[in-house]
């Protein structure tokens, strides 16, 4: 059996001009590009103007939703990324498909970044176009996919969303209790709002912390117990000490407190977890923002003097 070998064929050999050779191809052959990407679709109109520009193919997808397609030889540019998404914005098209012989990594970028952060019944794709033939053989046109959508990059773009919201959240949510906190207390005066769950800062001794912490559905004050960065056992010996005085710790901050060791970790803690008191209560956040910075006035004032005559 005699087996041909691919070889490639510049695709400007097939399509001259790719206005006048290529998109009318593509015009009569949409169901090459159909297959390739999984998609159902019918040619509605070839040079669609919109505005004062002129889209190569506006085709339907197989719920009836638009669908637009703009080809471009040679390296892919930002006029075609901009004429992009200029023709899915002014049709109300659900899914672009930009098809060109190179892609820039910017571009490749941009569309995947398009695919996670836009709804989910819009789709971008990115195909390369190539040519090739097999010995004599007339050349053929050849779509592969660079760039598309799935569940799993629609998923991970929510995921992204979700977590840039509670960063933003977070950082709103400490910018609103260090302002609460600076008519009350020095403590966390040169803290600047953070996007992650939690703030801290010096109790007067190297290796002590405090930290404020702030979840969903819960916040936090807390002392870190990390003096020796080393093997750890200090900080269990430094814990031990304060536990050993427990009674009179929780008789003097006015509720119980939860004692911490770790063993499977390097660091202690002796925090107060208030559960129920957390971002997700945005109508709450002065009333758990005031009993925070309470509670850790407190922890300071217990802490300080007791971890200042620890012997390390």
């Amino acid at each position: 059996m005699t087996i041909g070998r691919l070889e490639p064929v510049d695709i400007r050999e097939m399509f001259r001009d790719e206005a006048r050779d290529f998109t009318p191809w593509l015009q009569e052959h949409v169901d090459v590009l159909s297959e390739r990407l999984g998609i159902e679709l019918t040619t509605v109109e070839r040079e669609k103007q919109v505005g004062s520009f002129s889209l190569d193919l506006l085709a339907e997808g197989p719920n009836g939703e638009m669908v637009i397609v703009e080809n471009q030889f040679w390296k892919t540019d930002h006029d075609h990324l901009g004429k992009v998404l200029t023709y899915l914005v002014n049709l109300d098209a659900k899914v672009a498909i930009w098809v060109t012989q190179d892609a820039r990594p910017e571009h490749i970028r941009v569309f995947q970044w398009l695919n996670e952060n836009t709804p989910d019944d819009v789709q971008f794709h990115l195909v390369k176009v190539e040519a090739f033939r097999i010995g004599d053989s007339a050349p053929a046109p050849l779509f592969t996919p660079l760039v598309g959508p799935s569940e799993e990059v629609k998923d991970y773009g929510r995921k992204k969303k979700d977590l840039g919201e509670r960063h933003v959240k977070r950082q709103e949510f400490w910018k609103r209790l260090l302002e609460k906190s600076k008519g009350r207390t020095h403590l966390f005066e040169n803290i600047s709002p953070s996007i992650d769950n939690w703030i801290s800062t010096g109790i007067g001794r190297s290796g002590f912390w405090l930290s404020y912490g702030i979840y969903m559905d819960a916040a936090k004050v807390e002392l870190d117990i990390d003096h020796d960065t080393d093997t750890g056992e200090g900080n269990k010996r430094s814990f031990e000490t304060l536990l050993q005085e427990k009674e009179q710790i929780e008789q003097e901050f006015g509720e119980p407190l939860e004692w911490e060791r770790k063993d499977n970790v390097r660091h202690s803690c002796i925090k107060k977890t208030m559960p129920g008191a957390g971002l997700q209560h945005n109508k709450e956040w002065d009333d758990i923002q005031e009993k925070m910075i309470d509670a850790m006035i407190r922890l300071d004032k217990v802490f300080r003097p007791r971890v200042a005559k620890l012997k390390l």
